[in-house]
This record gives C-alpha cells, sequence and structure tokens, in this order.
C-alpha cells in the first residue's frame, strides 16, 4: 500500500486521505496512519507546489552549479553538503556522479545576485576547487509536470 499512496501524491499531492483511500479501496483511517507513519520515518518530506514563475510579475533567475570539491577527511560530502544547503538561496544539493561532485539548485532575483552567491559565499569555501554556473533560461518540464505547453501553428497550409 505505501508504494501505491506515495505514487499517488507523488503526482498530486492535494489529495485529501479519503480521495486517496477511495482510489485505493482501503480504509480512510488506515492510510491517514501510514501517510502519517512515512512522513514520521521521513519518507515522506514535505509537500510542495510547482509554480510557474515566468507567469508572474516577479523576476526570478533559477541556476544550475557544478561544484568540484575535495571531500574532508572521515566526513566524506556530508558535511560539506550540509553546508551549503544552509543557504537560503539553495533550493536543492545533489552529489553527483562524473566530472564534478555537487549539483546546487538555486534561485534569485537577478544574475548579479546568483553570480554574487557563488562568489561571495560558494567559492571562498576552504573545500571548493572550482564551480561552474548555468543560467536556466526557459523550464519545459519541472519535477514531472509540462511547464511550457507547444505552441500550435495557426498559420494556413500553403501548397504550390
Amino acid at each position: 500500500m505505501r508504494k501505491k499512496i506515495l505514487t499517488i501524491i507523488e503526482k498530486n499531492s492535494r489529495l485529501t486521505v479519503k480521495d486517496i483511500a477511495s482510489i485505493l479501496g482501503e480504509n480512510e483511517t488506515k492510510v491517514a496512519e501510514e501517510i502519517e507513519t512515512m512522513e514520521n520515518e521521513h519518507i515522506i518530506c514535505g509537500y510542495h507546489t510547482l509554480i510557474n514563475w515566468d507567469k508572474t510579475d516577479d523576476e526570478r533567475v533559477d541556476a544550475l552549479i557544478e561544484v568540484k570539491v575535495t571531500p574532508q577527511r572521515g566526513l566524506g560530502f556530508d558535511s560539506i553538503a550540509q553546508r551549503i544547503y544552509q543557504y537560503d538561496e539553495v533550493d536543492a544539493v545533489y552529489l553527483m556522479s562524473g566530472s564534478f561532485d555537487f549539483t546546487v539548485l538555486i534561485s534569485g532575483k537577478t544574475m548579479k545576485e546568483v553570480a554574487s552567491f557563488v562568489s561571495s559565499k560558494l567559492s571562498p569555501m576552504d573545500s571548493v576547487l572550482s564551480t561552474a554556473t548555468h543560467f536556466v533560461l526557459k523550464k519545459y518540464k519541472d519535477h514531472g509536470t509540462i511547464i511550457e505547453q507547444p505552441r500550435v501553428d495557426e498559420r494556413m497550409k500553403v501548397s504550390p
């Protein structure tokens, strides 16, 4: 039942316990208890709303930063990741395989603000060897949801 609940709420966390129980054909109390248990076990870590900020008046710049680090003896990557994710600007930190160690997702009001974060907070960290910043120009799909619907070509077809 756990996997079914997780699959359902991953796609739509606004569903009520009653809705989930109805979909699963399960008892409402049993579903509520299972959700609470998964929250306590930190399997369910939060509930989020996906917003298309391009449709609002707020200016916002999203960036993906590749970070190469030297892991600390006895602590590995975890202590570095913890230092990075403490910053309010940081939306996500991922340990990666490949040519760099971390992917850090951040957002700011301007490119200058993002650059300032990288140069004044991230790069000066003792363990950080290098960074490469990539700015998000347009989101098409985010967290499994299509953000930008394809345009329909409304021009008349011309044939020779």
